[in-house]
């Protein structure tokens, strides 16, 4: 259990990769000018993140944070599991493309398991959250836990896995917004026809 010091540390640090990254993409996220940036020792950093790609992964999920709570806030609200579900994934996706060097830079982390993320997990809980209406009414209520064992939460799983193939496509510009929302879109409407 980390104390208030170590999570507000720990948020400095990760504050400040993002702030250098929105400036200079992930090439700016130099350890070093990191460390400097958040007022802390280089050794105290690599104790939070012993590598570039942990912090990658650590100022992404800052980001989902961010979409879980704006999703809370502005819950979709469309008429079927699969527009609310279309609607999550390009919010995510247009949150990401804001710094596509980040964004390539977890692809390839994902890609080769160079760190363990639960990027994945975090975004078929929200898919399945937002198909089942089951989104807690407010920012800090209670949420309903998924049954990851369900045919439900596999298929939103399954959504997922495409999500991510349309990132990578759009990242290797082989795909434009349009077209990955279209594909999710047809995607969606028989994984999700059950909800």
């Amino acid at each position: 259990m980390r104390s208030r010091s170590q999570n507000q540390r720990r948020k400095r640090i990760v504050q400040s990769a993002a702030a250098l990254a929105l400036r200079g993409g992930v090439e700016a996220m130099q350890m070093r000018t990191v460390a400097e940036r958040a007022g802390v020792a280089l050794g105290t950093l690599y104790r939070y993140f012993p590598s570039k790609m942990d912090l990658v992964v650590a100022v992404v999920s800052e980001e989902l944070d961010l979409l879980e709570k704006s999703i809370v806030r502005r819950p979709p609200n469309a008429e079927t599991a699969a527009g609310r579900a279309v609607d999550v994934l390009m919010r995510a996706t247009r949150g990401l493309m804001r710094e596509p060097e980040l964004a390539d830079a977890l692809v390839r982390s994902l890609i080769m398991a160079e760190v363990k993320t639960e990027l994945g997990q975090r975004i078929t809980d929200l898919l399945w959250l937002v198909a089942t209406r089951a989104l807690p009414p407010e920012e800090g209520g209670q949420q309903a836990e998924p049954d990851r064992d369900s045919a439900g939460y596999v298929l939103a799983g399954s959504l997922s896995s495409i999500w991510f193939f349309e990132l990578l496509e759009i990242l290797k510009g082989d795909r434009d917004l349009e077209q990955a929302k279209h594909r999710l879109e047809i995607a969606a409407e028989p994984l999700l026809a059950g909800f």
